[in-house]
């Protein structure tokens, strides 16, 4: 297998890059890396060659104060292009990038392409919830827009993922709204309902935004405006929360003491509500698995996302999603 990776996007790139690419090399020896960027830089952050590392050295980068799809199209040699590129050149079987978001899915929209039958790419990150299982949502801001019909394959892709990538035997899905009974909701909900109930997807009805971490369903779907703003909204929420407790704990000698009493517990809640853990954002209904990895991911999160994009690879992922639209028209 072979993993195509923008060394140069995010905000720790490409030293926190280099560190999860290695740790990758050590714990999946069939697996190997095509590093896209500056090679003096690479080279520099890496603690020795490998020959399960290639760098291909490219001066252009797209930056994510750039637009979206006019830096795509003016910086074809960018990291993130090139990377995508090598998928749809089949010299990688995936490409990972923890850059701009809207410039990386415009590459893999418009260099690697999207799965004949799919109406609308979805970006798909996945949510730690109290339960363990976790869920992943769809769509989370690859579309600002949407379609009843675009909501019903969101939830196709979505249970195959939680199926074939997460494990999940028959996963639930569920239709994000503003409550749980069947006539809530605008007109694009109340359509997208009937579509789903009438599916064969294993669909649970509608659910609200505050069940979502307690895990209510594996799957969530939402229009991209909506998702969006929940995956926004839970990130800060659970940043500010682990920084509340740090501060309580951290402000005298007795509030000191306790934390170092439950500093096991504390390690288990931080680690459940870490996105470190739970790898990247995969733009469902493209050609090959293009997976975003969060911005400001260190070495850590970079690992688990490479983690990811070889699950979907060995699953036959965006096979898997050709064959259900496929049967299903």
């Amino acid at each position: 297998m072979k993993l195509a990776i923008d060394a140069m996007g995010g905000d720790h790139a490409p030293v926190e890059v280099c560190k999860g690419v290695e740790k990758a090399v050590a714990a999946f020896p069939d697996t190997e890396f095509i590093l896209y960027g500056d090679e003096k830089e690479i080279r520099r952050s890496l603690q020795a060659p490998h020959e399960r590392i290639t760098i291909v050295h490219t001066d252009e980068v797209i930056h994510s104060d750039e637009d979206p799809v006019k830096a795509y199209r003016q910086k074809k040699n960018a990291s993130m292009v090139l990377a995508a590129t090598a998928v749809k050149n089949g010299e990688a079987d995936a490409c990972i990038s923890a850059g701009s978001t809207g410039a990386y899915l415009t590459a893999g929209l418009f260099v690697i392409g999207r799965i004949k039958g799919i109406n609308r790419p979805a970006l798909a990150p996945t949510f730690p919830t109290a339960n363990g299982k976790g869920f992943v949502l769809l769509d989370a801001g690859a579309n600002a827009e949407a379609k009843p019909e675009y909501l019903l394959q969101f939830g196709v892709m979505g249970s195959i993922y939680a199926e074939k990538v997460r494990g999940v035997k028959n996963p639930t899905v569920g239709l994000l709204n503003i409550g749980t009974e069947a006539n809530k909701g605008n007109d694009l909900t109340k359509a997208a309902f009937t579509l789903l109930q009438d599916s064969h997807l294993n669909f649970i009805g509608n659910v609200e935004a505050r069940d979502l971490l307690s895990g209510v369903c594996d799957v969530v779907v939402a229009d991209g405006f909506s998702g969006n703003m929940v995956l926004k909204a839970t990130e800060g929420a659970a940043g500010t929360i682990l920084g509340m407790l740090k501060a309580g704990f951290m402000s005298n000698l007795m509030t000191k003491f306790a934390a170092l009493l439950m500093s096991s517990q504390l390690k288990k809640i931080k680690d459940a509500m870490d996105y470190n853990e739970q790898g990247g954002a995969a733009l469902f209904g493209v050609k090959a698995p293009v997976i975003k990895a969060h911005g400001s991911s260190k070495s850590v999160a970079f690992y688990n996302t490479i983690r990811q994009a070889r699950l979907m690879v060995d699953s036959n992922f965006a096979t898997e999603i050709s064959n259900a639209i496929a049967d299903d028209e």
